[in-house]
């Protein structure tokens, strides 16, 4: 079960930047290559773990759950749309402010009215600042969030959003830097 996803983990480089230790993965940074093996184990595993008959939209967050909402979205045939990094000025479009544990900017929502049904996903969850600030204006917007799904939790990233939020967030690998390396943590 997410072996590929396991594996590639465990195998990815970690790069230091400053203090923070940055794994370099397919998932989070499309680098070095995105083999469809991994990303159909992750689909996969979606599609056989949860519910999807309630989800009227695959919503992702630019920039890496764009290939996530894109993959799910071809294999089940729900319409995805992606929070983007740029305004567009359309009609309805709501703004949110997003800091992370290496910057801040802003984000943009498009396409998604009150009352949807979304399943969320995007690509890590580790200081928890793009999802918190994501999922707090989809709340504001009366959004149901049926399912926040994220293949991979750093440290304690899955415990912080759900304290900020309410909401129960899934992540599918729990991951911890133990001596430069990525490890996965068996829960």
């Amino acid at each position: 079960m997410l072996d590929e996803l396991k594996k590639s983990l465990v195998e990815c480089p970690v790069v230091e930047k400053g203090e923070y230790h940055y794994f370099v993965h397919p998932i989070s940074d499309g680098v070095p290559i995105v083999e469809p093996e991994l990303l159909n184990d992750i689909m996969d595993y979606i599609i056989d773990n949860y519910n999807l008959e309630l989800v009227d939209k695959i919503v992702g967050i630019e920039s890496m759950g764009i290939p996530l909402a894109t993959a799910l979205s071809i294999k089940t045939g729900i319409p995805f749309v992606v929070i983007r990094k740029r305004s567009y000025g359309l009609e309805g479009e709501h703004q949110v402010h997003q800091q992370t544990g290496y910057g801040e900017s802003e984000l943009f929502i498009n396409g998604l009215y009150k009352d949807d049904n979304i399943l969320l996903i995007d690509d890590v969850v580790s200081t928890g600042g793009t999802l918190t600030s994501v999922i707090t204006t989809l709340d504001e917007m009366g959004v149901n969030l049926v399912n926040i799904i994220v293949p991979i939790e750093k440290d304690d990233g899955r415990r912080i959003v759900e304290d900020k939020t309410g909401y129960t967030l899934d992540t599918l690998v729990k991951i911890k830097m133990v001596d430069g390396k990525v490890t996965i943590v068996e829960e």
